[in-house]
């Protein structure tokens, strides 16, 4: 038994080694490959005008319920764009706050009787408020629940222009972000949609419309958040863009062709993922019928959003982008091993099966291993001491250069002890703050049948 135990831990030990290897090759070339494309794009923008890319009607659509604390400065903010023609869109889907009447009172909102087509299934509509408001056409249409994507759908069904962008009822845009978000359309016409730079915004000072300043705030949560979004939208995001092999387009920040989402089927209103299914579905939709196609990301189209400011508004925001992880990879998987889908099921797929589905198993399985071997008393202490910290300084490394990427890319005026702290945190994060959201995206993962359609409430601020 005892000669068992040990040829199973030393082929155990054999595979954490090799996983975690990958993983810090991946994470290696991401970082390269990303800054080497926000160097070029700074070239590009010191040495070449861009051109005007405002000349695209965009229909801003807002899924909200019970957004009543954020949606009134969210729908300001991008009154003042600097785009030529938009509208926006809120979708009150079915909230219990006052949420509506807010923006009713705001701006000066009145009932209309506009019928909508519904080329996508969705909840019916119960009433329609409309207002041009700083030139832009303002719609609120509040519907019987359905979830986000049901919302969206309402939102693709009422909206007039050809390309749609999604945001979150807590976000924020740069005045120039539509320019930028927009600009993959104008070079590559096979363009479908796109996604854009998403950063914390508790952590974003605003001049003028633009992010000058970043700053981590006293809230230790949110900044190893701030740390988190850096590594994962500058790094992995851009390696994956350069074989347009992206699965998730943040539902934060997203733009697409309405005629192709349509075509597709729309949103999924039973899957907590509604991002992530859509943009499996858009690449299988695309393949399965031979047409060429981009789905691009766009780090210079900046969006801001609220992260949680509490352990448990964490939990609940993890344990639903697990939960419709999962649901996405089960839909979508026959992605999975399909020659037709060449590095999208060969890389994308996989990494995200390896590395973000089933991670959480992999690295409780692997502590357990460890406290196994230790018990036996088969375990190098000095050697896996050694190990961990060489790989905790490794993952700061990386983590430390997307933030410094962030900052040079973004031209933040940033102080010393924030490029400190970054350093300070990354370890943190490291030997503390991931073992907690492996813990709680393991539950996720195993409470998935009582979890499945269920949100959770985030306190805004």
């Amino acid at each position: 038994m005892m000669d068992f135990l040990r040829t199973f831990l030393y082929y155990v030990s054999i595979f954490y080694i090799v996983y975690l290897i990958i993983f810090a090759t991946f994470s290696f070339f991401a970082i390269i490959v990303g800054a080497y494309r926000l160097y070029v794009d700074d070239r590009i923008l010191k040495f070449k005008n861009k051109l005007n890319h405002d000349d695209l009607p965009i229909s801003i659509l807002i899924p909200a319920y019970n957004e009543s604390v954020t949606v009134v400065n969210s729908v300001n903010s991008l009154l003042n764009l600097d785009y030529q023609q938009y509208e926006i869109i809120v979708i009150d889907d079915g909230s219990e706050d006052d949420m509506a009447q807010k923006l009713i009172d705001e701006f000066g909102m009145k009932l209309m009787n506009r019928p909508i087509n519904h080329v996508l299934v969705c909840q019916p509509e119960e009433v329609v408020y409309e207002n041009i408001v700083k030139g832009v056409n303002l719609t609120l249409i509040r519907k019987k629940n359905g979830g986000k994507g049901d919302a969206l759908n309402m939102g693709i069904n009422a909206s007039r222009y050809p390309y749609f962008v999604c945001m979150d009822a807590d976000s924020k845009l740069q005045t120039d972000s539509l320019k930028e978000i927009v600009a993959p359309v104008f070079e590559d016409d096979t363009t479908v949609a796109a996604g854009g730079m998403v950063l914390i915004s508790q952590c974003v000072q605003m001049e003028n419309g633009k992010a000058v300043r970043y700053r981590l705030p006293p809230n230790l949560l949110v900044s190893i958040q701030a740390v988190e979004y850096n590594r994962s939208f500058l790094a992995s995001r851009i390696l994956m863009d350069t074989f347009n092999g992206n699965l998730i387009i943040s539902g934060a920040f997203g733009l697409f062709k309405k005629s192709t989402v349509v075509a597709a089927g729309g949103y999924s209103p039973d899957n907590l993922g509604e991002d992530m299914e859509l943009v499996l579905k858009l690449h299988g939709y695309c393949r399965n019928n031979n047409m060429e196609y981009r789905m691009c990301y766009q780090p210079s189209a900046i969006c801001m959003t609220q992260a949680p400011t509490s352990f448990r508004d964490l939990r609940t925001q993890r344990r639903r982008w697990h939960v419709g992880l999962l649901q996405s990879m089960f839909v979508h998987r026959r992605v999975m091993f399909n020659l037709k889908f060449g590095l999208v099921s060969a890389f994308s797929y996989l990494y995200y099966l390896m590395y973000e589905l089933v991670a959480p198993i992999i690295e409780l399985f692997g502590i357990l291993t460890i406290m196994l071997a230790l018990y036996l008393d088969v375990l190098n202490i000095g050697y896996m001491i050694g190990f961990l910290v060489m790989y905790a300084i490794y993952g700061s490394i990386i983590s430390l250069s997307a933030f410094s990427q962030q900052v040079y890319t973004q031209k933040f005026r940033v102080l010393f002890s924030d490029m400190l702290k970054t350093l300070l945190l990354c370890i943190l994060e490291f030997a503390f703050f991931r073992y907690v959201l492996v813990v709680v995206r393991f539950i996720a993962f195993f409470r998935y049948g009582k979890n499945k359609n269920t949100w959770g409430k985030i306190k805004r601020v």
